[in-house]
């Protein structure tokens, strides 16, 4: 074996460069990350031929004086930290003090800087690590960094980078992400002598957010907030429409850095658990504020993933704050003037539901699932004027609970649709017994009012487009597949599969939940005859799916006997039921969570039990449909994601009509 030699200070540099240096992407990012620690109001970003001809920072901080120019290009001297302790609570962008000497290893590297108290500037020139004498320039405060040709002494780096444009693209994600970090600081990019981005400093974020995504992205956002202790998470959501078929469009910022986060990431999608299509992802825009002795950053060389002392913390008030921000929210899609869905809440948070009025609501809500009171009633100021936004949109409702006429009560919940003798009624309950509107409203109600009562995490259950009351619900049926409908903001156009998926999967969720899903015994155990892996995948799974009121045991062989199941899919055959089952399992390819299969069976109940496209409803199944439309928590989409209802306003009926 060879001696054991001391590496010399250039091969360490050079390795110190592979780990932190991948790219000209990450050389804008080291140095834009020491103009932000230097407290820059102003950071100017040129690069030349996707950065590997030229990357140019300059800055306005606080500079570098003469003596310590050579020591900022040496390996780990670095201005942020004194002793091993602050590791612990680091508060600045970089601490290792290994960017400069890296990115000086492998490139033509020229540093010049004025220090705020000082008359002139410095100049200090690096090739491929070797330093010259530090000289005497002129400069304006701040800092200018030029590295040219990066990796040209180490050319097996170097052929590894990609197109122009491609190194380009990481470039400008660098950008964009710092600049959404640090709003107050005007940016500017440009290339090979263009201007891509010329950001002003700006104290609204989501101006700043708007500047890279365009307005129509911006309008579709929610603001959320919530404080949790010394924990604070801020910031804008997208809308389900917004969703993306990648995480690209996930920003997560931690006291002013960017990161990458699985669990994080994981409880994003959580909160988006049946609003979105299989397969899409969630826009967000989340800052997290938390003291640095509670957070590791020194866990990889580009400080992008951290270790958080507490992450089960994070994850729950991250979960609990979204959820509630959508049980609160109107996320039906409007069709507006434009033509295209619109947000239903202002994306401002300015505009939101206040705390007393969401409260008066949570109250009214409860006074009406105990039957208390019966209609909504539009509630008329004093001055006679419906409240309105200027531009008609974003309205958000409002009204009085007003204790109806009992013939109108009656008209309205007590419909026992006809049905021919021996045909079960389609809108059945979980229970197993046929279900009227009056029915409906009893169970849901009451279901209603405790999660009303008892929930922490929500101020009131969001309104959806709500069905004029002045008399009973009606709607059309167009085609056997669609309900249209006038609402107080134009017409509902309502699918009335995805609607009562949504209900039914409320329900049994539920009932799940609870141990109170109702099974139907049969009189003769009927055997299933499946594959070794389909029967492995079955019997391992006995407790969850008699949970679901599914009670299989073995039966010799790969034979599998079935003595129940769930009693509102009285129509399915057990053996059509469990090899359904049975596929959703093997098709994911992995083990999946218990919640996550959980979640996976109570859809596909959900979507067996209830109305099909094509079925014809009565018109008193339709009006105990919509009644339980209202007593939902996010009946705006079904259980895969997809929006059950669109509306129509009345701009964009009066334009298509030429009434504006």
């Amino acid at each position: 074996m060879p001696p054991i030699r001391q590496l010399p200070t250039s091969v360490v540099n050079k390795i110190a460069a592979g780990e932190v240096i991948e790219r000209p992407a990450s050389v804008v990012k080291e140095l834009v990350e020491n103009s932000l620690d230097a407290g820059a109001t102003r950071i100017d970003v040129s690069v030349e031929q996707g950065g590997t001809e030229l990357v140019r920072v300059v800055d306005d901080g606080g500079g570098i004086p003469p003596d310590e120019l050579l020591l900022a290009v040496a390996s780990h001297a670095t201005s942020k930290l004194t002793t091993a302790d602050d590791l612990f609570r680091v508060r600045t962008l970089g601490f290792r003090g290994e960017a400069l000497a890296s990115i000086a290893e492998v490139s033509r590297f020229i540093l010049r800087s004025r220090a705020a108290e000082r008359p002139d500037g410095a100049e200090l020139e690096v090739v491929a690590g070797q330093p010259a004498a530090v000289v005497p320039c002129g400069a304006p405060q701040g800092t200018s960094i030029e590295v040219r040709n990066l990796f040209f002494n180490t050319p097996v780096r170097r052929k590894f980078l990609r197109s122009v444009q491609t190194e380009m693209g990481h470039i400008s994600e660098v950008v964009t992400r710092l600049s959404l970090a640090h709003p107050r600081v005007h940016f500017t990019l440009r290339h090979n002598a263009r201007s891509v981005y010329d950001l002003a400093p700006n104290d609204d974020w989501l101006e700043r957010i708007a500047g890279f995504f365009g307005r129509d992205l911006a309008s579709d956002l929610i603001w959320v907030e919530s404080r949790d202790s010394d924990i604070c998470l801020r910031g804008f959501v997208g809308r389900p429409n917004l969703s993306r078929p990648n995480a690209r469009m996930q920003y997560l910022f931690l006291n002013g850095r960017s990161i990458r986060d699985r669990s994080l990431a994981h409880a994003l999608g959580e909160a988006y658990r049946g609003l979105l299509l299989t397969g899409r992802f969630p826009v967000a825009f989340l800052c997290f504020e938390m003291p640095p002795d509670q957070v590791d950053v020194n866990v990889h060389p580009t400080k992008l993933e951290v270790r958080f002392q507490d992450g089960g913390r994070l994850y729950s008030q991250l979960l609990g704050t979204l959820r509630t921000r959508f049980l609160t929210t109107d996320l039906t899609h409007r069709i507006d003037a434009s033509g295209a869905a619109g947000a239903a809440v202002s994306a401002n948070p300015a505009q939101a539901v206040d705390p007393e009025r969401a409260a008066e609501l949570r109250r009214e809500l409860v006074e009406w699932a105990q039957g208390q009171v019966a209609a909504w009633a539009p509630r008329q100021p004093a001055n006679g004027n419906t409240a309105q936004p200027a531009d008609g949109k974003n309205a958000v409702p409002t009204g009085a609970w007003v204790e109806a006429p009992e013939p109108a009560r009656q008209t309205r919940f007590d419909v026992t649709p006809p049905r021919p003798a021996g045909e079960p009624l389609r809108l059945s309950p979980i229970f197993g017994r046929p279900m009227t509107a009056n029915t409906a409203r009893d169970e849901s109600a009451s279901a209603v009012a405790a999660e009303a009562e008892t929930s922490s995490s929500a101020d009131t259950i969001a309104a959806g487009p709500m069905v004029r009351p002045e008399q009973p619900i009606a709607a059309l049926q167009i085609h056997n597949r669609y309900l249209v409908a006038e609402s107080d903001e134009g017409v509902v156009v309502i699918d009335q599969h995805a609607l009562h998926e949504r209900i039914l999967y409320e329900q049994f969720r539920s009932s799940a939940l609870s141990g109170a899903l109702e099974s139907q015994h049969l009189l003769v155990p009927e055997p299933v005859d499946m594959s070794g892996p389909e029967s492995a995948a079955v019997l391992q799974r006995r407790e969850l799916l008699a949970r679901l009121g599914i009670k299989v045991e073995p039966f010799g062989g790969d034979t599998v006997l079935v003595s129940s199941y769930p009693a509102m899919l009285a129509g399915t055959s057990p053996a059509e039921l469990l090899r359904d089952l049975v596929g959703r399992l093997l098709d994911a390819g992995r083990e999946p969570e218990r919640r996550d299969l959980l979640d996976e069976l109570l859809h596909m109940f959900a979507c067996k039990a209830a109305v099909k496209a094509g079925d014809h409803l009565t018109s008193g199944e339709i009006a105990a449909l919509l009644e339980q439309r209202h007593l939902a928590q996010d009946t705006h989409h079904c259980p895969h994601g997809r929006p059950t209802a669109l509306v129509f306003t009345r701009e964009e009926l009066d334009k298509q009509f030429k009434r504006t």
